[in-house]
């Protein structure tokens, strides 16, 4: 008899609450996890056409409804909630296992406490934590999973270039040795910009158009990674630009490696890994003419662009590493959802009747 899917509830249904719901309904019943509440505070009419149709990943591809109260997916019945503060929630009432909280308002460890208090079980965060005494665990899926033993309550998935950058530092820290590390994240536009000029943000910057001027914004990127890979604390820095793109952005990584390195033995270890062993499925790498449109709604953490890699000198390396800041994060979420869970249960925290 087949285990029953663990039970999961989103809480904010923006680009990240909708992408995992699509990602869940493309993988299907073999991601062994089940949407059966969403909260949000947007009228229902507004979360059918949404969940319909998208501009960035097209039409939903199956039937989509409302009524009343339920959201129908190809006939199954997603609970609609409209509560401001998770506390009005009933979670416990849910049966859920696990609250993905996708409104990205949350940072810390009160926060969390909120929806403990209101009967959630677990819950796992679409951002990072202001820091880490706010949350039990930071993962990276393909990085660190394993720490998870079935106790935490509350999770991390960290962020989209923490969770592109993380995977091919480690990896090649333990190849070459990273002695300094240097990263430019060019990321797409996203919804604290306006479209024209607005007075909205407390980043000056962000108080202009989105879709006029590539603008320099500020970024937890290097704390994040320290937090992940401590062995490299102090010895990276991070920036990040907003270009006027929808979706689809690159890491700009330059390394000072410890030991002598080429572009080709750089490229070698980057390919293998992306081919075999822990990191196969969440690295990708080609050395194809790509732009940056080609890689929406792929799944990988990141795609390593082989054809841009330089190497000048012998240790100063230069990579160009691409993934969808939508659909490559919200993958990630159910994996360490999935891992995590089915930890859960072998450690029985959790029961799941088969």
């Amino acid at each position: 008899m087949a285990k029953r899917p663990y039970r999961v509830a989103l809480n904010g249904y923006g680009r990240i609450g909708r992408c995992v719901l699509r990602a869940l309904h493309e993988r299907g019943a073999a991601a062994g996890l089940e949407i059966v509440a969403l909260n949000d505070l947007a009228d229902q009419a507004s979360i059918e056409y949404l969940t319909r149709f998208d501009s960035t990943h097209g039409r939903f591809p199956g039937e989509v409804r409302v009524d009343g109260d339920c959201l129908h997916l190809n006939g199954r019945c997603v609970q609609v909630l409209r509560e401001a503060q998770p506390e009005s929630v009933d979670w416990r009432g849910l049966d859920i296992d696990l609250v993905l909280e996708c409104s990205g308002v949350y940072h810390t460890r009160a926060d969390g406490e909120r929806f403990l208090a209101a009967g959630a079980p677990r819950v796992l965060f679409s951002q990072p934590m202001a820091s880490e005494a706010d949350i039990d665990a930071t993962v990276v899926y393909g990085v660190n999973q394993q720490v998870l033993d079935g106790s935490e309550r509350l999770l991390s998935n960290a962020s989209c270039t923490t969770n592109c950058s993380v995977p091919l530092l480690k990896l090649l820290n333990e190849a070459v040795g990273l002695e300094y590390i240097s990263i430019t994240t060019i990321h797409s536009a996203m919804n604290d910009q306006p479209v024209i000029d607005a007075y909205h943000h407390e980043d000056l910057r962000r108080t202009r158009s989105a879709f006029q001027s590539v603008i320099p914004v500020s970024t937890g990127l290097a704390r994040g990674i320290e937090r992940l890979l401590p062995e490299l604390g102090g010895r990276i820095q991070a920036k990040a630009i907003r270009v006027p793109t929808v979706n689809v952005s690159c890491l700009d990584i330059t390394l000072q490696t410890a030991r002598d390195t080429s572009a080709e033995a750089i490229n070698r270890i980057l390919r293998g890994a992306a081919e075999a062993g822990p990191l196969q499925g969440l690295l990708a790498y080609t050395e194809l003419p790509h732009a940056s449109c080609d890689f929406n709604h792929d799944a990988h953490s990141a795609i390593v662009d082989g054809s841009q890699t330089r190497v000048s000198g012998p240790r100063l390396v230069n990579l160009l590493a691409w993934f969808d800041n939508e659909w490559g994060f919200a993958n990630r979420m159910l994996d360490v959802a999935g891992h995590f869970l089915g930890v859960c249960t072998e450690q029985k925290t959790i029961n799941r009747p088969f």
